[in-house]
């Protein structure tokens, strides 16, 4: 039987770049008949092109929420054919967030099996599981499009923190359009000057230092340039262009602020397509019962940012947890360790094992609720025939 470091190698070989959106939808395809195998429902999902597959214990609704993802950040060849070295594994996306998908199914695998053996079906499980495949560009055909359809009371984001760290906060991210446009015949004799793709490029520049560089305390900041190309040409040379970029701010940050200041300095016109807010998700319940599982573990703040982005745009309780990887994500050296994983396996176990006690005693209550209402509208049924007759 495949255990969580097998499968985490078999996902890894998936070179799920987006270079290679045919390798996503191979993984996610995988993924997909694992669960079938096991005589799961489960959903697959493409919007945008961007795969996800998607568990649930109900239609549309989950207690609670595990969230991963399959694809990566590009990676030479060599670094799809795991490696098992000194009780780490590595290879592209193993940390980020190959291991998480694999504890996943894994998790869901295990906890169905025990209690088709009760008796009971996939319909008693108190979690979901979500695995999307576009968390790498954004999440926006992924988890943003799935979450709006899914009712869940709680869900733990498998993508960063560490064994002794639950996070809680996270930066927000603003994704924007830059477009820029010259006139060929305004009359500016240097050609560099005329080029509407060399304008976009020092615009992004000085966007860059005004953001990161000249606030060095806000050093979390980031922009991510995601895209920029030329439109339209003129004699050869670009008259139009455009750039799709990822602004990742702070708490302290005054985002209205900041693109009305830009707008004035850059040739090019600023256009804000998505905010997501700072997220800021967490569930005293559920965070309660994980910090009396996990003793070791407190309460942090990181400066990435991943899907959980989203849970707050659809009131969604959640934090991010997960392996411990020594931060080794995108690069040339990703690792996790085999030993927290099967630590975050235990802990997640117990924790929804408590999730399942809570609800099995709310149904039970609500059922001894409803027995004892049948019976006394009985008994007041009961004394109205009397009364009548």
């Amino acid at each position: 039987m495949m255990d969580i470091i097998d499968l985490t190698c078999e996902l890894v070989r998936f070179k799920t770049m987006h270079s290679k959106p045919d390798e996503i939808r191979r993984c996610a395809a995988y993924i997909e008949q694992y669960l079938k195998r096991l005589g799961v429902s489960c959903n697959r999902f493409g919007y945008g092109n961007s795969p996800a597959v998607l568990a649930l214990p109900q239609s549309k609704k989950t207690p609670v929420l595990l969230m991963s993802h399959m694809d990566v950040v590009d990676a030479p060849e060599r670094f799809f054919s795991p490696v098992i070295q000194d009780g780490k594994l590595y290879g592209r996306g193993c940390f980020d967030d190959k291991y998480a998908v694999a504890l996943s199914l894994i998790l869901f695998k295990n906890h169905l099996q025990r209690l088709r053996k009760q008796g009971r079906g996939q319909q008693d499980l108190p979690f979901g599981i979500l695995m999307t495949g576009d968390e790498e560009i954004g999440g926006f055909n992924g988890a943003k499009k799935i979450l709006r359809e899914i009712e869940a009371d709680f869900c733990i984001v498998l993508d960063g923190g560490g064994i002794e760290k639950i996070v809680v906060k996270e930066k927000g991210v603003v994704s924007v359009t830059l477009f820029t446009c010259i006139k060929p015949d305004s009359g500016d004799a240097r050609r560099f000057e005329r080029n509407a793709l060399e304008i976009l490029k020092r615009d992004i520049d000085k966007w860059a230092v005004y953001f990161v560089k000249s606030a060095p305390e806000h050093r979390h900041r980031k922009i991510i340039c995601r895209s920029i190309q030329p439109l339209t040409y003129h004699q050869g040379i670009p008259d139009t262009a455009q750039a799709q970029l990822e602004i990742w701010y702070t708490r302290t940050d005054d985002v209205e602020r900041m693109f009305s200041s830009m707008q004035g300095d850059l040739h090019s016109k600023i256009t804000i397509d998505h905010v997501e807010p700072i997220f800021d998700g967490e569930s005293p319940e559920h965070l309660k019962w994980l910090l009396d599982i996990s003793k070791k573990t407190r309460i942090g703040f990181e400066d990435g940012a991943n899907d959980s982005q989203f849970l707050s745009r659809f009131g969604i309780k959640g934090v991010v947890w997960g392996a411990d990887g020594d931060r080794s994500q995108h690069t040339l050296d990703e690792h996790v360790s085999i030993e927290s994983i099967y630590e975050l396996y235990g802990l997640l176990d117990n924790f929804i094992k408590r999730c399942e006690s809570k609800a099995r005693m709310c149904q039970d209550g609500e059922k001894e609720k409803n027995e004892t209402d049948i019976l006394e509208c009985k008994r007041h049924s009961s004394r109205c025939s009397k009364g009548f007759f």
